[in-house]
Formats: structure tokens, C-alpha cells, sequence
């Protein structure tokens, strides 16, 4: 069995293994190579009538004379990119272009931009597993469907973006939501939302995908991640390294052993 814990693309090497029936627990590759990409990503569930936010795509051509269609405050993103590297709060016209062409000039982030709209309420970040077979509170449960773990809130975020983990562990600036607000409408609808999100890109193992309200109190979700950060606090020198979906993990009795656990419960072959 092979754990796919790494960044795929279609035609990877790991393919000839799926080829061949070896057993492995992580994505497709060619579907983790055609959903990283943002846009391609918010088209789908834009189509499927998912909540996402306003967004314009930024090529280096149209950098000099491209017009927003929505307001300020807006963020500046990569269209592929892993949790905020990259990711800009831009106030003002002057500001975007500057930061946009700075982008472009780095050659890091390819000659494809895209910018959407600021969202000013809540950030939440779910993570949806595949349908499967697990062990919660010492007992076997079929999930026929894809589901969530409960929702984990960011805060102390950094001008208005959420830092990158590798900056400031998310325990640090994370927990998940209370009991209350776990049985809110509001949000079993937006885990609703996320679970629809999964099954629309045929995630065969765990994904994040990042949310946040507008000023009415509206979600949206403004990041998939095909391949959700998975540290955990598994050492003694790392006790404040679990992941965003380790955290919510544990709202359910799994400690880092038991999703690991669960994660390889859901192992598939070609």
C-alpha cells in the first residue's frame, strides 16, 4: 500500500502503481491536477450552485487594463497555490496593480492570477472524509456519504489573511466551534455545502476546504484543498503541531493515531 501524502499531478509516476492494483489512500491524481486549480475548482461549484465568492482573472497581458467588477477590500491569489502563500489583502487599485505585477515578476505563481472579493465575517475551515468505514468511539460506523468533521473557526488573523501554518501553528489561532453553534443551521448547511463540494470532485480521502462569511452573515467557500495539511502532534518536540483537521479530529475522540488510522481504513485500488 502506498500513502499518497504528497503534491499530484496527473501523470506522476505513483499512476503506473495504481495501474498495476497496488492499494493506496489518497486522490486520484488527475483529479487532484484539474481541482487545484482555482478557477477550474469554482466553476464547478459555481455551475452546481454553491455559494463562492465574486472573483476576476488577472493574466500578465490584461494586468495594466483589467477593471474589477466588485469593491474594495479584494485578496490577491495564486490559482494554484497551499494554504496562504501568495495570498494578498489589497485595499486599493494603485496597491493590486503593484502587488499583481510583483507577483508576475517573481515568476513563482505562473502568468495566471485571480482576484475576489474580501469576505469580512467568519473564517471556518471543514474537513469532508470519504464515504467508508470507521472507527468512533470504539465502535464500527458505516458513512455512506461523504461527511464533515466538525468545523474549526480561524481568528488573529493577519491583515485580514489567515497565516500561513508554517508561521504560526494553528493552534494558535484556531478551535472548533462550540457545541451551539455546531448544531446551528447555518452551519450543518454550510457542511452540507462542503460535503457536495467533495463528492463533485471525487475526493477518495480526506479535503479542506476553507470558508468565510460576508458581512450578511453569508457563506462562502473560497478554497478547496485536495490535499489537506496533516501534521500532527505525534512527538514530543511537535505537541503544538496538529492540523486544522487533526484539531477538528478531535472534537470526535480520534487523536492524530485514530485519524491516521481512519485515514488507511479508506484505502482503494484501481
Amino acid at each position: 500500500m502506498i500513502w499518497l501524502n504528497t503534491v499530484l499531478y496527473e501523470g506522476h509516476p505513483v499512476e503506473t502503481f495504481i495501474d498495476n492494483g497496488i492499494a493506496v489512500v489518497g486522490q486520484i491524481p488527475q483529479n487532484v491536477d484539474v481541482f487545484d486549480d482555482k478557477l477550474v475548482t469554482n466553476e464547478l461549484l459555481s455551475k452546481q450552485h454553491l455559494p463562492i465568492p465574486k472573483s476576476i482573472i488577472i493574466t500578465d497581458e490584461n494586468v495594466n487594463h483589467f477593471k474589477l467588477t466588485f469593491p474594495f477590500s479584494v485578496v490577491a491569489k495564486p490559482v494554484r497555490g497551499r494554504g496562504s502563500q501568495g495570498v494578498s489583502f489589497v485595499r486599493t487599485q494603485e496597491e493590486l496593480t503593484r502587488i499583481l505585477k510583483d507577483m508576475f515578476a517573481s515568476n513563482d505563481y505562473g502568468n495566471v492570477l485571480y482576484v475576489e472579493e474580501f469576505l469580512s465575517g467568519e473564517e471556518v475551515t471543514i474537513t469532508v472524509m470519504p464515504p467508508g468505514e470507521y472507527i468512533i468511539n470504539h465502535q464500527s460506523v458505516l458513512k455512506e456519504n461523504y461527511w464533515s468533521l466538525p468545523p474549526v473557526k480561524r481568528f488573529n488573523h493577519e491583515n485580514g489573511i489567515a497565516p500561513y501554518n508554517g508561521t504560526v501553528a494553528v493552534i494558535n489561532n484556531s478551535e472548533v466551534l462550540s457545541d451551539e453553534r455546531l448544531k446551528s443551521e447555518i452551519v450543518q448547511q454550510l457542511c452540507r455545502d462542503c460535503e457536495t463540494a467533495a463528492r463533485l470532485v471525487y475526493a477518495k480521502a480526506p479535503i479542506r476546504i476553507d470558508c468565510r462569511s460576508n458581512a450578511d452573515v453569508k457563506y462562502f467557500l473560497f478554497d478547496l484543498n485536495m490535499k489537506p495539511n496533516m501534521t500532527g502532534a505525534s512527538r514530543p518536540h511537535r505537541q503544538d503541531q496538529d492540523s486544522l483537521t487533526a484539531l477538528a479530529a478531535r472534537k470526535i475522540g480520534w487523536d492524530f493515531d485514530a485519524l491516521v488510522l481512519n485515514m488507511l481504513y479508506q484505502y482503494w485500488q484501481k
